[in-house]
């Protein structure tokens, strides 16, 4: 197979994780690789003269949009805090509205997204994003199948990541269909990154949702849930929990988190699944009654239809033990 190049747009006020993460992925997967099979990457930017990233670090493009780049097997916007809010100037519009011409995969990391939003990319397409800003995804594009909780997606010949690091799970996943698993978990032990997440995992926490002031109902109920997952939740006795009605309660925890009581719920339950199936050798039936599933037909539907996979799956793909294992063989 020849040289992969992969090209990365850059901008200003870009994320820096987002350029360097995938980066050094696909730099590190050089030295496992035969020389004439290795990865190429190239910064693509507006302007020659240094980009300002989020962080305060300078970043400066290879090639800018006026250049002739062809040849891109792998083609990559990275994210910015800005993106969300501002569409980027026409001339990065113009020429990111060929990406399907110029890359056999093109796609975006965390934030990203927008930029193709803007450029019409996203029209009918399962994408993802950084979980803050998905809701606001999906409104600026409502013809995008926004999957708000899932660490990358993969739509044909476009892929999108979800927040920051994420792309380094993104570019992991590359690396491992095109030179296999043995490759990219040895790149994921050179950069200790402590498991490769795949797109089914989800991104999600319960916690990220806590509201500001620990000390109130809606707080209160969030420990109530996490510190008894197993129980039985409904709104009405989550409600009797904190002295409040059941309306009351359903209408202040929308306001706080964003989500339902019986979302968070749900969600808890997931999170706390996915735990044990990660770190434990419980069986299948056990993890469901301690997560408060009932069973475990009824986790691996709630599991088939939020993360795509079976509990079993999962498992299977990101069991701690097991990538211990694998960077065992690697060694």
């Amino acid at each position: 197979m020849p040289i992969q190049t992969v090209a990365i747009v850059i901008h200003d006020n870009v994320q820096a994780l987002d350029v360097a993460g995938p980066i050094d992925v696909f730099t590190e997967a050089n030295l496992f690789i035969p020389v004439g099979d290795r990865y190429k990457t190239v910064l693509v930017g507006p302007q020659g003269a240094p980009l300002r990233a989020s962080n305060g670090m300078q970043i400066t493009a290879d090639v800018t949009f006026e250049d002739t780049l062809s040849g891109i097997d792998v083609l990559l916007v990275a994210g910015g805090p800005q993106l969300p809010y501002a569409a980027p100037d026409p001339q990065f519009l113009n020429w990111l509205r060929d990406a399907p011409a110029r890359a056999k995969i093109y796609g975006s990391i965390c934030t990203g997204a927008f930029a193709l939003g803007h450029a019409g990319l996203l029209e009918g397409r399962r994408v993802t994003t950084h979980w803050l800003v998905a809701q606001t995804l999906a409104a600026q594009f409502p013809t995008a199948l926004v999957e708000p909780d899932l660490i990358y997606v993969r739509d044909g010949r476009l892929v999108t990541s979800a927040g920051v690091t994420a792309g380094i799970d993104l570019a992991l996943a590359l690396v491992s269909e095109r030179h296999g698993a043995g490759v990219a978990v040895a790149v994921a032990k050179r950069l200790l990154v402590v498991a490769q997440r795949q797109g089914g995992q989800s991104q999600f926490s319960p916690y990220l949702t806590a509201p500001s002031d620990p000390n109130s109902p809606i707080a209160r109920i969030q420990d109530y849930v996490m510190a008894n997952i197993g129980g039985p939740h409904s709104l009405e006795s989550l409600a009797l929990e904190v002295g409040m009605s059941a309306r009351n309660l359903a209408r202040h925890f929308v306001q706080e988190t964003g989500i339902t009581p019986h979302e968070f719920v749900m969600r808890a339950r997931i999170d706390a699944a996915r735990m044990l199936l990660e770190g434990s050798d419980h069986a299948l039936k056990a993890v469901a009654f301690q997560c408060g599933f009932g069973s475990a037909d009824r986790m691996r539907v709630v599991f088939h239809r939020r993360l795509g996979v079976t509990p079993s799956q999962y498992r299977a793909s990101f069991r701690r033990s097991k990538f211990r294992n694998e960077l065992a063989d690697v060694e």
